[in-house]
């Protein structure tokens, strides 16, 4: 019989810790809650073998009844949009005065999707079994990043779970209409390039070829214009060398993705990303209200000012913003207050280091952040609105520059083939 070394609180709430037979993990929660004793940790002795639990308290992989999916706890991955709506809908539940585990049943009957059905299953039999909300959220880390997982242990810490949740959904869905907008602002210039990658292609693979064998016939090797030539020159490199040139890009691509995986490349391709022309502004304004907006809903969910700065840098999205936020951290943690160590990054508007003082001298800096967040997201969809509006005009006539110069080219010569008809 396989052994499992276990820690639980008794009824008076003392810990208690031992081991006890049992072929697996649920089955041995059951037992010692059969005892009053309540497991925090359940864990296999050394060299046990486990055997598979058939409702997935443990390692082993389970399969949900009807999901169609095999996978262990921590695999599955909850879209961000689901478990902005399952924050909300949790939230909604433990303020209308349902228990936690009923709340997760409900959600979890409630849902069609089977990724969210297997999480809040799995995380309503941990709950169950005695772990606390955040251990069993824990579990997977993949759906649950560091700052859902402290904001919540914050939410227990205080008995105010429901508070939490609100706060966690209203972040979460200010965070998605702010990249909501920068993604549409990208839409359009993105189908524009496509388009007049695929007129230009098709103008040189298949248009130009054409011109060039009757500019063979009747200018019979007379010189052709400058630009007629490189165009034709082009036009037979794109023909003759598809494959070459594909194979350059695909390895182009594949080398900016590798040196963007490395420390130094994600950095210098994240300076470039906060420091170019037109979008620019849009990301460091971007930056700023998550920063903001993040570190005023830890701070106000009671997360220790460190604890939220290293949450915060973690979830900054941007590495010259992260930088800068470790390299406060670290000066906060001798002493200093968050806004002289800020200004020196020189990476934040001097706007909101005095906002940030502000707020440090009054005691007010959560409601502070919140201000900057929501000057900041107004900031973005200002730009966002004024970048389409320049981006349009500007994409017409780079597209019209494109196509205009490989049809005066064709014509270019024309004058001489009619001159000599004449």
């Amino acid at each position: 019989m396989p052994q499992f070394l276990y820690t639980a609180m008794d009824s008076n709430g003392k810990e208690r810790k031992g081991k006890i037979d049992s072929p697996n993990e649920e089955q041995a929660a059951t037992a010692l809650k059969k005892q009053n004793l309540y497991p925090t940790s359940i864990k296999p002795a050394k060299g046990t073998k486990v055997t598979p639990s058939r409702k997935g308290g443990g390692t082993p992989a389970k399969k949900k009844k009807g999901s169609g999916l095999n996978m262990t706890i921590g695999t599955p991955v909850i879209k961000r949009k689901q478990l902005t709506i399952f924050t909300r809908q949790l939230a909604i539940l433990l303020d209308a005065g349902l228990p936690l585990i009923r709340s997760l049943k409900t959600l979890e009957r409630q849902s069609k999707d089977p990724i969210v059905k297997m999480v809040l299953g799995e995380t309503s039999e941990a709950v169950e079994t005695g772990a606390t909300f955040s251990e069993a959220l824990a579990k997977n880390p993949k759906s649950f990043d560091k700052l859902f997982l402290n904001m919540i242990r914050a939410g227990e810490a205080a008995g105010a779970m429901e508070t939490i949740l609100n706060r966690l959904a209203n972040f979460m869905e200010s965070s998605a209409r702010i990249a909501g907008k920068v993604k549409s602002a990208m839409i359009y210039p993105v189908v524009v390039l496509i388009v007049a990658g695929g007129v230009t292609v098709g103008l040189m693979v298949f248009i130009v070829p054409n011109f060039t064998k009757i500019f063979d016939d009747l200018l019979e090797g007379e010189p052709l214009p400058a630009l007629t030539q490189w165009v034709i020159s082009l036009s037979n490199m794109m023909k003759n060398q598809a494959l070459y040139m594909v194979t350059v890009i695909v390895a182009v691509i594949v080398v900016i993705k590798l040196i963007g995986k490395t420390k130094l490349g994600k950095h210098g391709f994240d300076w470039v990303k906060y420091n170019m022309p037109l979008f620019g502004p849009i990301v460091a304004k971007t930056s700023i209200a998550r920063f903001a907006r993040t570190l005023s809903t830890l701070m106000s969910s009671g997360v220790g000012v460190l604890g939220a700065l290293n949450i915060v840098r973690e979830t900054a999205g941007n590495e010259v913003v992260s930088n800068a936020i470790a390299k406060v951290h670290d000066a906060v943690k001798e002493g200093e207050g968050i806004a002289p160590p800020l200004g020196a990054t020189k990476i934040f508007p001097e706007m909101v280091i005095s906002m940030i003082e502000v707020g440090e001298e009054t005691g007010k800096l959560p409601d502070m952040l919140e201000k900057i967040a929501d000057t900041y997201e107004e900031e973005v969809d200002n730009a966002v609105g004024a970048l389409t509006s320049l981006i349009e005009p500007l994409m017409i006539v780079g597209l019209a520059v494109v196509v205009g110069s490989i049809v005066i080219a064709l014509f270019l010569p024309l004058t001489k083939i009619i001159e000599k008809l004449g």
